[in-house]
């Protein structure tokens, strides 16, 4: 009857540090959304030489970009966000019929010197740029901006969420592991949306690119 006793005490202390060690739900900037229900609405790995359809250059500089080992380069070359070279704009779905998320892979092939030298994702409302999700070097410090959280990895995959009212900016160092969140916030009403590849501050006297992979739009639960 003790060994019986004993065995039972022995199973529910092993039944309760089972319960204790279980995994739990990440919150937070360690959140990473669903990508389970995603429907591909658009792709373009860039690796086929050529750009997709739909996509559009402003101010493009023609010299300054390339297809290079399946990808796409751009030289990220001196300007701001008002008047930057080579930005890759394309519309993007009606976010008042759906919720979608953005994505694309961003590999630094130099490291950034510039103050504010910075490659990744914009957000274009009506023809101007009201939101970005980048990789920036700020006061010699590189980090994910919206957020200014660090990270170093030469590669990132960015994840830009929008709904109708709003929007959430995710990364992913390394392209490894979970993506974990750098803002959130409000966007204005649908109208002309698009999204574009963009890079800018670079140092004018030195010859930085930046390479782009797997681009990506899907619907989310749909």
């Amino acid at each position: 009857m003790d060994n019986a006793k004993g065995n039972v005490r022995f199973t529910t202390a092993l039944m309760t540090l089972f319960v204790v060690f279980l995994p739990c739900n990440l919150s937070g900037a360690e959140a990473q959304d669903d990508q389970s229900s995603e429907n591909i609405v658009f792709e373009d790995k860039f690796d086929q030489e050529k750009l997709g359809s739909g996509w559009s250059w402003l101010r493009e500089d023609r010299e300054s970009w390339r297809f290079h080992e399946g990808a796409l380069e751009v030289r990220i070359e001196p300007g701001l966000a008002e008047n930057c070279k080579n930005v890759l704009l394309r519309e993007v779905p009606d976010r008042s019929q759906g919720d979608y998320a953005i994505e694309v892979t961003v590999t630094s092939l130099k490291d950034p010197i510039q103050q504010y030298e910075q490659a990744g994702l914009t957000w274009y409302s009506d023809g101007k740029p009201v939101l970005k999700l980048v990789k920036e070097l700020v006061d010699g410090e590189l980090m994910i901006i919206p957020g200014r959280k660090p990270m170093d990895e030469e590669s990132v995959r960015l994840r830009l969420v929008v709904t109708a009212e709003s929007w959430t900016a995710l990364y992913q160092p390394g392209e490894e592991g979970l993506f974990l969140e750098a803002g959130s916030g409000d966007l204005p009403p649908p109208g002309k949306d698009q999204v574009a590849l963009t890079c800018y501050n670079g140092p004018p006297e030195a010859e930085h690119w930046v390479r782009y992979e797997d681009f990506r739009v899907s619907q989310i639960g749909k």
